[in-house]
Parts: C-alpha cells; structure tokens; sequence
C-alpha cells in the first residue's frame, strides 16, 4: 500500500462519527472560539502521530500501538483504555446514525445499525481501500454543500427541522448544553473542553498504523501519511467548524443532535438535506463496523495474551473472532439505549486520550531517544491529560470507573493465566486482525 492509498484509508477513519456529531458539543463548550479548538485539537493529533511514529520505528509489528516499553500494568491499562474508547465510539457512531436517519425515533434505528453491523463482523466482511475511496469521496460532497451554504445563509433562525421532528415525536433528544455542565461558553477552560470533544474525531490517526504488513514502507509511511491525513483533516475540521458558526450561529448549533443536518436545512432544499443524511449514514455506519471490527480483534489480541478470559480469543470458520464480535456488539447495544450519543463521545474521547497519553510516556522510555521525541512525548502527553480531565466532570468520572474496572479484570486474568502456566493461544485470526 503506497503512501497516498494509506491517507485515504486514514481520512475515511477520520472523516466518520466526529464530523457528523462532535462540532455540537465543541460549540457549545468554546462557543465563537470553535476554531481555536479545532487547532488545539490539531497540535494534539500531530502530537500522537509523532509518538505512535517512533514507537513502530522503534518496535516493529505492534509496538506503535501497544505499549510494550510501559511496565506490565501501565500496557494493560493502554489496552483497556483503547477497548473502552473503541466500544463508547460505537456507541457514538450508532447514536448519530439513528439521530441522523430517522430523528424521531433514532434509538431503535441505531440498535438496528449494531445488530446489523454484529452479523457483518461475524461474516468477516471488511472496509476495502475501494470503499474507503467512496467514503472520503461522498465525505468531500457533503463537506462542499456544508461549506456552501454556511458561507451563504438565508434561513430562519429558529431550531432546526431534525431538532423540531424529534421533539414533536416526544423523544428525549440529547442536548449538548444540558449535558456538558463545562466551564462559561468562550472562556480559556471551554475551548480545552471542545478541543476535547473535537479530538474525538481525529482519533482514526492510528488507522496508517494498524495497516502494519500493508504499507510499502511502513516506518517511513506511518509517519508521512498520518501526518498528511491529519493536516488535511484539520483543514477540514476548521473549514466545516468556519461554516456551521457563520450558519448556524452558537446557539443553534450547540443545540442540535445533527448539525450539519441542521445547516443544510437552513437552505430550504429537501434534496440536499436528504444528501447530507445519507452521508452521515454512510459514514457513521461504516465507523461502527470498522470500530466495532477493530474493538473485537483487540480483545481477541489481549485474551491470546492473557490479558482477558480466554474464551473471547475464539474463531469461527473465517478466522474472525466471533465471541468478541457478539459480546462487544451486545455491550454497544447496551449503552446506546442507556446513553446518548455525546456521552458516549465523551467517554470515547476521554478513554483514547488517556490511551495516547500513555503511548507517549511509552516514547519516553525508548532507548536512545532523539530530543525531539522528548520534547513530543513531554508535550504530548501533558496535552493529552489536560484535555481528558477538561471534559465534563461525569466524563473522566465515568471513564476512571471503566478503566478502573477493565484494568482489574484483565490483571487478576493475567496472574491466573500465569499461575497455571497456560502459553498463547494460537492465532488464527491473525489474518483477519492485520485486515482489520
């Protein structure tokens, strides 16, 4: 896989759940200075590209994104802070679906999404470079429209037709402002907390890693094309963040489940308004498979390991580990109909922050490490912190008790696996995890 293939594998894992739904939560944190979030969010993602970069120098076939240089129980806790973040952004990804394809009743639509989503995981079925070309091309449509109309707007001013659908049906439509409980919209500690949430959708930067045996030259392409594919991606970011305030203005816009719904709306013109939803389905339902595809394959990872019960290491006849891909789908189901989709954003940005922070105190214990890998890591990893702790309060509460939960599991498996001297499992799935 060349270079330029490997930044559209990562844009399509950029271009997803976030661009659909996290710029809501973002605005009503940071209110006009979204965009000063988005850069910040920006410096952070290029942060971890760096370390995530000199870790898979350092280590090939993994080390990038699992810690092996961190003591044994600091790589456990990374593991099961990337398992948390990848099963709460499944649940974002199903949320935004069903907001975003039938507003009045999106719970049933976004449960219906994962079910669906479970038996293609089991069934092996992937996300091809192919695919991935449509998406960021449909994604590139969307954007243009975006752009377009928040450039010019001519709408009313009153609350978007998705937002007014969902509350004349009754539903209890998730509000970002009810929720975020954050610091005075626009001040210093407010564009942390929307940073935070914008984050969330540059996590696919560790997509160009996961490639692994597929990229022509992985330890020079990993760092070239996750740099470009978050560049890019911030450009995006600032443009869509640009358009939604001019549109929308703060109010609307930190008020509706679906804003790029909502600012199309705004133009009058059903047709285009369809478009965009089709995107978001697109794009949000192709996240859940990749997220809930690459969510499983960690756990099967981590059971091979020791790290968590046996049992989820279990293939089925196309090698992918089915019992993973049940239990995992049936949790997602599970908090989709508990939480809303920011929450659930929340926790997955909160979650794969402290991931990142950990994969940069990684970088720091390498042997021979360059001043610049020093200066990235210390950085970095401050950054990373500042940012989880920034979310709403309930946001790292939350998370602290899954992590907390997760890392005991996982070590009181380790010492029975090694109390009674079990070796790793075989790996016939191994296949099916570089795939995913």
């Amino acid at each position: 896989m060349s270079t330029a293939t490997a930044v559209v594998v990562a844009l399509a894992a950029m271009l997803g759940t976030g661009l659909y739904a996290a710029f809501a939560p973002a605005a009503a944190a940071a209110g006009p200075w979204l965009p000063l979030a988005v850069l910040l969010a920006l410096v952070v993602a290029l942060c971890n590209v760096s370390a995530i970069a000199d870790l898979t120098a350092a280590r090939p076939g993994g080390g990038g994104l699992v810690p092996t240089d961190l003591p044994p129980a600091a790589g456990r806790l990374a593991g099961v802070a990337r398992l948390v973040a990848r099963g709460a952004a499944a649940a974002a990804a199903a949320g935004v679906f069903g907001a975003y394809v039938l507003p009045s009743q999106p719970v049933p639509v976004a449960i219906l999404a994962v079910l669906v989503v479970i038996g293609l995981n089991a069934a092996g079925v992937r996300i091809s470079v192919s695919a991935c070309r449509g998406l960021v091309a449909g994604a590139a449509v969307v954007l243009l429209m975006v752009t377009i109309v928040g450039a010019f707007p001519s709408g009313p001013s009153g609350p978007s037709a998705a937002l007014e659908s969902a509350a004349a049906a009754g539903t209890s439509a998730e509000l970002p402002v009810a929720t975020l409980q954050a610091a005075v919209p626009g001040s210093a500690f407010g564009v942390l907390t929307a940073a935070a949430f914008v984050f969330f959708a540059f996590a696919g930067t560790s997509r160009v890693a996961e490639l692994g045996g597929s990229l022509r030259d992985p330890l020079r392409t990993v760092r070239r094309a996750s740099t470009i594919a978050v560049v890019i991606a911030g450009v995006i970011f600032l443009a869509v963040s640009g358009a939604l305030l001019n549109g929308l203005g703060v109010d609307r816009l930190s008020t509706s489940p679906t804003p790029l719904a909502s600012l199309i709306d705004t133009g009058g013109s059903p047709a285009l308004g369809v478009l965009v939803r089709v995107g978001a389905a697109v794009a949000t339902g192709s996240a859940l498979l990749a997220v809930l595809s690459r969510g499983s394959q960690n756990a099967a990872r981590m059971a091979r390991d020791g790290e968590l019960p046996r049992f989820l290491a279990r293939t089925g006849s196309r090698g992918t580990p089915w019992v993973s891909d049940l239990l995992g789908g049936l949790l997602v189901v599970l908090v989709t109909v508990l939480v809303g989709p920011v929450t659930a954003l929340a926790v997955s940005a909160c979650a794969v922050l402290v991931h990142y922070a950990l994969l940069h105190g990684a970088a720091l214990r390498l042997p021979g490490r360059s001043v610049r890998t020093l200066v990235v890591g210390v950085v970095g990893g401050v950054l990373c912190l500042v940012l989880a702790v920034s979310l709403p309060t309930w946001a790292p509460a939350s998370t602290a008790v899954l992590l907390v939960a997760g890392w005991l599991l996982s070590t009181l498996v380790a010492r029975t696996s090694r109390a009674s001297g079990d070796d790793e499992l075989p790996r016939p799935g191994e296949t099916g995890e570089r795939a995913a």
